[in-house]
């Protein structure tokens, strides 16, 4: 497996292979409901195709509009995600600590990133790459069906909680 160049990431610092923070990313994920179906094991051979980074307090970590082909774990500190609207302005959209995933919808799509994300607090984050996910499904499709899911799981819940805020807006369409 090749690793990407650090490039891609020109804010934020290479600190390694993931496999070498394995003890804190399994102390993120082990807990959280969306991983329950991980073995230690399969965190461990995911560890294998990421690579971590460090965001210093107020680092540009994603750009609105940016190509981009990987997503982002968090795993310390926190990132505000912004919305940039022509009429007015940046809008928060939210703030994430960690276990919380960033660039999913690029990663899947290829499309330019929705929003920029701007580290909060000093931040530290897992890094995978499209080629990399296409790796861990070619070379361990149990593991890779298990991350498929969880993405879909994660974008479904995403598009929910926006209808449920839209919901307001597009009822007072149809009066």
């Amino acid at each position: 497996m090749t690793k990407p160049a650090a490039i891609a990431l020109p804010n934020l610092v290479h600190l390694g292979d993931a496999s070498n923070f394995l003890e804190e990313i399994h102390a993120v994920l082990g807990p959280m409901p969306i991983f329950e179906g991980f073995a230690a094991a399969e965190i461990s051979t995911l560890c294998d195709y990421m690579d971590c980074y460090a965001a210093a307090t107020g680092a540009s970590v994603l750009n609105e509009g940016d190509e981009g082909d990987f997503l982002l774990l968090v795993l310390t500190g926190s990132v505000q995600v912004i919305k940039h609207d022509p009429e007015s302005g940046e809008k928060l959209v939210s703030e994430v600590g960690p276990g919380a995933f960033l660039g999913e919808m690029s990663l899947l799509d290829g499309l330019p990133r929705f929003a920029s994300c701007i580290a909060t607090s000093p931040t530290d984050v897992a890094v995978l790459h499209r080629d990399d996910l296409i790796g861990i499904v070619a070379g361990h499709p149990d593991i890779g069906t298990k991350v498929l899911l969880l993405l879909l799981q994660l974008l479904t819940r995403r598009l929910r909680s926006a209808t449920t805020r839209m919901l307001p807006t597009l009822e007072s369409n149809l009066v």
